[in-house]
């Protein structure tokens, strides 16, 4: 206390002296308005990743990959080009090891903190498959501590270093692989294992789909089977060689000052397409809707013209033409020059799509949205088939098997993208015989009338629709005896939930053939006395789409 009070005492002076300051009052900050732009300054960074030649002599050497790293990091450094911030390439034996790579990967995801950073990784080296413990057959990128008989163990799997990459706090990322695992070029296989894939009679291995989160971009060298090549003439991997020479500009294909990513792969995916005579097609896989976030080169100064494009894999392998004229194969993009333009999208003498739209400077337009508007939502089917009761107590007290017409209505992508709501009404009238006991049946007149409802999900494939969903439906069934011991009518009303299920083949653009299949469970009274049943129907029909 005695050492408090010389303290207040001073404090209290203090306040007692100062007439010009108020308790509370702001205090003004000098700050450093470059220092302060700088640190709200979105960052480019890259992290390139060399690797030449591997401990284990069962790994052949390659010639170009630290070249490849070495030429990508200048074209990124370069004032003119690239103008990345930070540029790290690792080549070194200590630097490519498995746990040297992840490092800097997981160092990278530190510095790369603001989602609008542009973030590049790229990896020239071999490529391998290998069986993992369970058995499941993954790829894996050669480090240069990998054991040719420990690949499981030594490598870096494909799968870790995809999940390195998404765990980047960036949405304006890029991953360049320019590696293989066919088995021939940059990649080798172990021996029992090329024997066991030579075997398979599709002449390869299953293409694995590639999880690519939103606004994430993930470039191949070549597509999944085929081999990515080096070259001594240009003295690069090849894809790397064209993908550094469209960071020149010439990549730049709306001409608005910049070259993005997705221009910079469609440059070198054709260029490396032509230079091999087909047998190396650079892949991408690609989430991201609109704009290309990914400036890799330039910067943009003007608007640009604008641009067609598709990475959708359902487009591969299409042609798309502009007002006649054939501009590119897809996957890829073309600019046009802007207002009505005719579209179209073709393979052979087929005609996926014919539109004119209006396209304006500056705009880029998926080329599915066109695919998706081309063709109507809506369907309304003319169906013809069966209704009968599941169970066979039913079929003789009730009603036996009877034809019955439908009509249903398909409403696509609503409330849901991928949804459906679907609507039908059926009927069926005629002349039935009971079976009331053996050698004796009672013959009656019947109407049948079905109304429904039901939401199902839709899986579509080219020209092939597949449905399946919950379905409500109303069931009326009214019946009419004349006979010696009986005179009069019945009558039935439930309303039930069930199932429904169909396929959908698409035969021209409005004409389609439709069936489609329905599980009911509903409760009766017969004779006084309640049961449930169950009743179905099966139709199959032409439908047209509006």
């Amino acid at each position: 206390m005695k050492r408090l009070l010389p303290i207040l005492l001073a404090g209290l002076a203090a306040c007692a002296g100062s007439t010009s300051v108020e308790k509370g009052g702001l205090v003004p900050l000098r700050l450093d308005e470059e220092a302060l732009s700088s640190a709200y300054t979105p960052r480019r960074m890259a992290l390139l990743v060399g690797i030449s030649e591997v401990d284990d002599p069962h790994w052949r050497g390659l010639r170009y990959p630290v070249k490849d790293a070495m030429d990508l990091a200048e074209a990124l450094r370069d004032p003119a080009r690239g103008r990345f911030d930070q540029v790290r390439v690792l080549s070194r034996p200590e630097e490519t090891t498995r746990a040297s790579i992840i490092a800097a990967l997981r160092q990278l995801r530190q510095e790369a903190h603001r989602p609008d950073d542009v973030v590049v990784v790229y990896v020239s080296a071999h490529g391998t498959l290998a069986r993992d413990n369970q058995g499941e057959l993954r790829r894996y990128l050669v480090t240069r501590d990998s054991s040719y008989r420990a690949i499981p163990q030594t490598a870096l799997s494909m799968d870790a270093l995809k999940a390195e990459f998404d765990g980047l706090t960036s949405r304006r990322r890029l991953l360049v692989l320019a590696t293989c695992h066919s088995g021939s070029g940059k990649s080798l296989l172990p021996k029992e294992l090329e024997a066991e894939l030579a075997g398979i009679k599709s002449g390869f291995y299953a293409r694995p789909l590639e999880e690519s989160s939103r606004a994430s971009l993930v470039f191949a060298a070549c597509d999944w089977g085929e081999t990515a090549r080096e070259d001594e003439g240009l003295r690069n991997d090849i894809y790397t060689h064209f993908l550094i020479d469209g960071l020149g500009g010439a990549a730049d294909r709306n001409a608005d000052g910049a070259v993005t990513a997705t221009e910079a792969h469609d440059f070198a995916r054709r260029r490396t397409f032509a230079f091999t005579e087909g047998r190396q097609r650079p892949s991408a896989e690609i989430m991201e809707v609109g704009a290309d976030p990914v400036v890799l080169s330039g910067s943009i100064s003007r608007t640009g013209r604008p641009e067609l494009f598709s990475y959708n894999p359902r487009l591969d392998g299409f042609t798309l033409k502009v007002d006649g004229e054939a501009r590119t194969d897809l996957p890829g993009g073309a600019a046009v020059v802007p207002g009505k333009r005719t579209v179209e999208l073709t393979k052979g003498d087929s005609v996926l799509v014919r539109r004119e739209v209006q396209v304006n400077a500056g705009e880029r337009l998926p080329l599915e949205r066109l695919l998706s508007e081309a063709f109507p939502h809506r369907s309304l089917s003319l169906l013809g088939g069966m209704f009968t009761f599941a169970d066979a107590r039913s079929r003789n007290e009730l009603l036996p098997r009877a034809p019955e017409v439908a009509l249903s209505l398909r409403l696509e992508d609503k409330p849901l993208q991928d949804w459906a709501l679907l609507f039908d009404v059926s009927f069926s009238t005629g002349d039935q015989k009971l079976r009331v006991a053996p050698g004796s049946e009672v013959p009656f007149d019947y109407t049948t009338f079905t109304t429904g409802v039901a939401l199902p999900y839709l899986w579509r494939w080219q020209r092939l629709t597949l449905f399946a969903g919950p379905r409500v439906a109303a069931l009326y069934l009214g019946r009419s005896f004349d006979v010696e011991a009986f005179a009069g009518s019945q009558s039935f009303f439930t309303v039930s939930p069930g199932v429904v299920g169909g396929v959908v083949w698409r035969v021209g653009e409005r004409l389609e053939l439709m069936s489609q299949a329905q599980l009911m469970l509903t409760y009766v009274v017969v004779d006084g006395k309640g049961q449930a049943v169950g009743f179905t129907g099966g139709w199959a029909g032409v439908g047209y789409r509006f």
